[in-house]
């Protein structure tokens, strides 16, 4: 997977290091995360709050960096800023004053990332692409948060120009919010089927579970 990825970035014109891989390890067990850091993955995205505090407990002698990337819920909110490295679904201002409250000034900053619905699909979380802006600067105001930039989750597209609209939408929404003086560096965008598509438009962190993992276990 991380030849994929360096293929992709190199093949795009990308600096090398300039995109990593989150794993996705929901439903994962613990042994698949420990194999996959012994070969050097640090970041690992969990979807939800009790499944992932058991398994950062399991795995609290390793220097990992956990990302929280599922739909995030107004009353999972403290838990996740208490636990977590990353969020990566701030899709509303409430759950993000939320995430700030319990994250507190004493720690370091929780950083987080403003989830798009770059489609504008109703079965999907994330804020509407004209609202971006004023989210972003909302959040950005906020103790205790690092706004680092954009997610999305577009919906499912075969051909390679198909999967780029949406991922090119979201790098220029972020431009435009860098050119409003709002210090960004993050596009979480990209999964196994699209990792390409989304390199080629300038994504830095991409979700990858089944590349990785191989076919996702059956939750019990």
């Amino acid at each position: 997977m991380d030849d994929r990825l360096r293929r992709a970035v190199e093949e795009h014109g990308r600096a090398a290091g300039s995109a990593a891989l989150v794993a996705a390890s929901k439903a994962q067990p613990v042994d698949r995360i420990r194999a996959l850091a012994a070969l050097g993955q640090r970041r690992f995205g969990e979807n939800f709050v009790q499944e992932a505090r058991l398994k950062m407990d399991a795995c609290a002698d390793l220097d990992l960096e956990w990302h929280f990337i599922g739909a995030l819920q107004g009353n999972k909110a403290a838990q996740v800023a208490r636990h977590f490295d990353w969020v990566h679904t701030v899709a509303s201002l409430p759950v993000a004053a939320r995430l700030s409250r319990a994250r507190g000034t004493e720690r370091p900053p929780l950083n987080v990332c403003v989830q798009v619905n770059i489609d504008g699909e109703a079965s999907k979380a994330g804020v509407a692409p004209q609202d971006v802006a004023g989210l972003a600067r909302a959040v950005a105001d906020l103790p205790g948060l690092r706004l680092r930039g954009l997610m999305t989750l577009p919906a499912p597209a075969g051909e390679l120009d198909a999967q780029r609209r949406p991922f090119r939408a979201l790098r220029e929404a972020l431009d435009r919010l860098r050119g409003q003086g709002l210090p960004l560096d993050t596009l979480s965008m990209g999964m196994s089927a699209d990792l390409e598509a989304a390199i080629a438009e300038g994504a830095t962190l991409v979700r990858v579970g089944t590349a990785l993992f191989g076919p996702r276990p059956t939750r019990r």
